[in-house]
Parts: structure tokens; sequence; C-alpha cells
């Protein structure tokens, strides 16, 4: 903070003290505040944390016999312009105002680069931020792809450093008011121009405390890994490859801030029977020759257990496809995909006597019959 906002701060008041307060009374009202508002001993409180960073602003500026002294003459200064000035509104104090208007505030931006009264730097509070979005992969089941299911993840992220509760400071200690940017978290530098470009703290990289004292977990950052396990809910119908989005289950946000994303990438195992075709389910199911050639209803069964019937016409081609309606996999939209069966007509590996025997008598019934002609007619001679 420049010397230009100390006018318009009682930091005697901050402390509780008197202007006339030795070194030692300043230093046990600071202990007795910082105390009582360290971020330790109030988490997640965000008054008492800005309570905090005034009580440390207002000891790092009255312990300091050259900055007290410096900040007493401020303080002089200020009251003798705005009593000359401002009170009142008007040049020496008459009413009403006008042109003469005048604030030692715009005054003293102007010298110290503040900027101007209405628009000079202040502590910056800390500012909400969102958690960082979490990637992850899980296996399940085809059952579950198809049914859902509630699995159990266990997430590492960057949360809060549960030694120093996000302070950075090893416990014990407290973070320092940025001398740099007297806790402001921003930095006036030079533009080449006219204006000045205000960016954030290269000291304390915009947080307006600097840990002089680390903390060993998290060596000052703040941050650490946090493993957790959560129970995280896979809709019904996802699919191999699938990315889900699971809205607030990533990292904590600070400061208030929302949770970021839990991105969950899903692979599926193979079923020996079913696959997957879109929101359809696929089954290949063998049928004898017989059954192909003379029809048949046969039983198909189902992935959740039960059977569904299949009617087969006469004449069936090998490799021919029914569909069984509502038994496949739930749609995003609603309702419930189909059961795709496709026959595959079976040749036993061994025949009885009397089953060769038929099978001979068959082809002698079909004598001349040669379903390849038709390739050769189709060949050029």
């Amino acid at each position: 903070m420049s010397s230009s906002d100390w006018s318009s701060k009682d930091f005697y008041k901050t402390l509780g003290v008197k202007k006339d307060a030795t070194a030692a009374d300043i230093k046990k009202a600071y202990r007795t505040l910082a105390r009582a508002h360290h971020p330790d001993s109030n988490p997640n409180n965000k008054q008492a944390e800005e309570r905090f960073k005034e009580v440390s602003e207002a000891y790092s500026v009255l312990s300091s016999p050259d900055k007290r002294k410096e900040y007493d003459e401020q303080r002089t200064l200020f009251g003798q312009f705005s009593g000359g000035y401002r009170q009142g509104g008007g040049a020496g104090g008459s009413p009403g105002g006008g042109a003469n208007d005048f604030d030692i505030s715009d005054l003293l931006g102007g010298l110290f680069g503040g900027g101007g009264g209405r628009g000079r730097p202040r502590p910056r509070a800390a500012q909400p931020r969102r958690g960082g979005d979490v990637e992850t992969e899980a296996t399940i089941t085809f059952e579950q792809s198809v049914e859902g299911a509630t699995l159990p993840l266990r997430m590492t992220s960057d949360e809060a450093c549960p030694t120093c509760n996000g302070t950075g400071a090893r416990p014990g200690t407290v973070p320092k008011v940025c001398s740099k940017c007297q806790g402001s978290g921003m930095q006036t530098g030079a533009s080449g121009g006219l204006f000045a470009m205000t960016e954030p703290c290269e000291k304390c990289r915009g947080r307006g405390l600097v840990v002089e004292d680390p903390c060993v977990t998290c060596r000052g950052s703040g941050r650490a890994a946090s493993s957790r396990t959560m129970q995280v809910k896979v809709p019904a119908g996802v699919k191999d490859g699938q990315r889900i989005r699971l809205r607030g289950k990533g990292g904590k946000g600070e400061a208030g801030g929302p949770n970021g994303d839990l991105l969950l990438l899903v692979h599926v195992e193979h079923h020996k029977l079913f696959g997957r075709k879109g929101d359809n389910l696929t089954i290949t199911v063998p049928v004898t020759f017989d059954e192909a050639v003379l029809g048949a209803e046969i039983l198909v069964p189902t992935l959740g257990g039960t059977s569904v019937k299949i009617r087969i016409p006469a004449g069936t081609p090998n490799g021919r496809t029914f569909r069984a309606r509502g038994k496949g996999a739930p749609h995003k939209s609603g309702g419930i995909g189909d059961l795709l069966v496709t026959v595959e007509v079976s040749v036993p590996d061994e025949l009885s006597e009397e089953a060769h025997a038929a099978i001979e008598a068959y082809r002698e019934a079909q004598a001349g019959v040669n379903p390849r002609d038709a390739l050769f007619g189709s060949v050029k001679k």
C-alpha cells in the first residue's frame, strides 16, 4: 500500500490502542487480535480472514518506527487539508462546493501513483476460485454399462493443505502482509506512456501475503494432494470409450468458489454372448438346418436373464437378423433399444446313421439343383 492510502485508515483504532501507545502495547494488542482472527482458528470464515489482514496491515506500519513516523505525518497533513478544503464541501469549509472542491486523497494519489482518491488500491480480499477439473478412468462390466451402476472411486486432487489450512505458513505462524504491495496483491509499473499498468504483485503473486516460515507439507503453496473415496453414479446406457462429466465432483473451490468437475473415461468389458450397436444389443444364435429350412420358434436369452421367443420363417438364410423390441440398452432421451438376433446355421461335427441316411436321401431328392449356377452365368466366357 502506498503512503497516500495510510491517510484514510486509522491503524490505532484497528489495533484498539491510543496514538501515544508504546511499542509493547502495540505488540500486545496485535498478538491478541491476530490469535483471535487467525485462519487456523476460523476456517472458512472470510470475515475473520479480512479482519486478520487489517490487523496485520496495521501492525506492519505501527511496529516500524520509520513507517509509524511517516504515517503520523501523513495523518496530520490529511487533517490539515481536509479541514481547509473538504469540510462542508467548499473552499475554506464553505457550503455549496463548486470549482474549488478539493480532496487531499486526490493530491496524494497523484503524487504516489495511486490513480486518484476513488481509484487507490485497497487490500484485496481472496477472490472465489473454481476448483480444478479432475480426470480419471474406470472399467465396468457389460451389464453395468447397460443397467447403470454406482462405483466407489478413489480420487487424488489438489486441495487446501490440511496441515496449514491453506495459509501456506507453518502451524503457529502467520503470513505477513507483502511489503511490496502492502497487502493489495497488485503493483503498478510504468508502461512507457502517460498511464501506469496495474498487475499482480511479483513478490506475493497476487496473494497480498508473504510466507516467511513455510509449511513443511505444502512448502508454502497452501495446496496439497488429497485422496478421498467417493461414490460415482454411472448412468444406464453408457458406451465403451464414453467420457462422462460429473458436475462438482472434481477439485474443491477456494474462497467459496464452486468445485470443479470430474471427467470419467469409461471402459466396458466384453461380454461372451452380447454385443452393442448404438442403443441396440446384439447376439448370434445357432439354428439347425431343419429349423432354417422348415421354420421354427426358438427361445433366445436376454441380458436380464429372461428369454424372448423369436419366430424363424421357413427358408431363413444363414446370417439373417431378427429384432426383439425393447430388449436392448436405454436411450439417453428415454426408452429402450432393441435386441438384434442373428441366426447362424449350425453344421454338426458328427452324424448318426439315421441322420446320415436322411441327408443322403435329401441330396438325391435335390439332384440337379446347383445354387452356384448363377455365379457362372455372371462371368464372361
